[in-house]
């Protein structure tokens, strides 16, 4: 079989990897791909947002099965365009794709159809939201309506802050359009747990859950970033809750999509609070996370493309899902600065033992040298009968990888092992 996955990160690298298995699968093209990524595909120099280049690309090569991994082409309606020329993809259709490209949509969605999320407001005038902040509780939650590249979520800790994020939302227009309407919400607190789910628009499987890593330094301190590490199972996530979670929101979800004409097909990501008073929905995503797919993946024990396949023809209540008993770490390494400003260009070294536990996602090929690109640069992957011995290989691995200026966190999965039992 001839596979296309569309986009150019670590996440993409993850997928790749995993399909690779599968020993039908003659050849796979990453559009755009990376440096790292061309060890594993052929690399073709397409952005992930040019639906028609893509399009004509899988005509061209005569691709048997596409994979749509980021948001953007998602939203921009790449699966429905793949579909018109005969071409069956992984992913949501565009009007299913807006349950993370309307942030104001699936917070209705969730109202309407009693799936448990924060209370909250929805604004498209700036002086009515100012005028809200003045009484709302804090901290609060604002947040930007559309895609903001995982930067238009700002919790304000003071009023004063509120109304600064407000004003470069709505006013200044730091996000674009994203930032026309904008959600006011209750801020939420607890354990937050990433579950994703594959799904066919009826069935629903969760994958295993995992715990993300947002703040750039140790100790959970500095800016938040894309995810600077992750590890699988996140051990808050119980059996009792895995169960309340797919009862009262996951398969509400599957259905409430369903019953307002927009099934959804492909990953499903539960971004979830465990709250005092039960799980919350914090967002959903329409696609594979980043980082969580490095940690989630290693540990999926059936063969990634039939599964993919039967989320796309509809058979996955007839399709064996299983994942390892087993966890998975992995540590993101970045570019001095980053989420701030960062240098490029720095050479990169692999141990040639160790491009089998690498994922890349911000580096290029120069000359035949891997060099940076991007800031979160690479995830070193671990997995292991327990989360404790993920996280040793992980990090024994990551000192033996070197950049200039790189950084990583040294602290990841600390919480998980303090809640887990061993």
């Amino acid at each position: 079989m001839k596979l296309m996955v569309v986009g150019g990160g670590g996440r993409e690298h993850a997928i790749i990897k995993k399909l690779k298995e599968n020993p039908a699968v003659e050849v796979i093209y990453a559009l755009p791909g990376n440096g790292g990524i061309a060890r594993d595909a052929v690399c073709v120099d397409i952005g992930a947002k040019d639906i028609p280049a893509i399009v004509a690309f899988a005509v061209e090569k005569g691709i048997d099965y596409a994979v749509v991994a980021p948001d953007d082409p998602l939203v921009l309606g790449a699966v429905d365009a793949l579909a018109e020329r005969g071409i069956p993809a992984f992913g949501p259709r565009k009007n299913a794709a807006i349950l993370e490209g309307s942030k104001v949509f699936y917070k209705n969605l969730m109202k309407k159809h009693g799936i448990p999320t924060a209370s909250y407001e929805v604004f498209e005038d700036a002086e009515a939201a100012l005028s809200y902040l003045d009484t709302a509780p804090l901290p609060t939650v604002i947040k930007a309506d559309g895609l903001a590249l995982g930067k238009g979520v700002i919790i304000a800790e003071t009023r004063e802050a509120a109304r600064a994020a407000v004003r470069e939302m709505m006013e200044e227009h730091v996000f674009g359009k994203s930032g026309d309407r904008i959600v006011i919400e209750e801020f939420l607190t607890g354990p937050e747990v990433s579950v994703l789910a594959f799904t066919d628009g009826k069935t629903l499987v969760p994958m295993v859950s995992s715990m993300d890593h947002k703040r750039a330094g140790d100790g959970d301190t500095g800016l938040n970033t894309g995810g600077m590490g992750t590890v699988a199972p996140n051990p808050y996530y119980t059996r009792e809750v895995a169960a309340e979670c797919m009862e009262t929101i996951f398969l509400p979800t599957v259905r409430a999509m369903a019953a307002e004409g927009r099934p959804f097909t492909g990953c499903l990501y539960f971004g979830l609070m465990l709250t005092p008073k039960g799980p919350r929905v914090i967002e959903y995503n329409c696609r594979f996370g980043d980082p969580e797919t490095q940690v989630v993946l290693p540990l999926l024990e059936s063969d990634l493309l039939t599964v993919m396949m039967a989320t796309t023809n509809g058979t996955l209540d007839k399709t064996p899902v299983t994942f390892s008993e087993g966890a998975a770490a992995c540590v993101i390494m970045a570019s001095g600065g980053y989420p701030s400003a960062y240098a490029k260009g720095y050479p990169i070294e692999i141990p040639d033992d160790l491009h089998d536990h690498v994922v890349v996602a911000g580096a290029v090929d120069r000359d035949g040298t891997l060099v940076t690109s991007g800031g979160r640069v690479l995830g070193v992957l671990a997995t292991a009968p327990t989360l404790r011995e993920a996280l040793a290989t992980a990090y024994a691995r990551t000192e033996r990888i070197t950049f200039r200026d790189a950084f990583y966190r040294h602290d990841i999965g600390k919480r998980a092992l303090a809640a887990v039992k061993e």
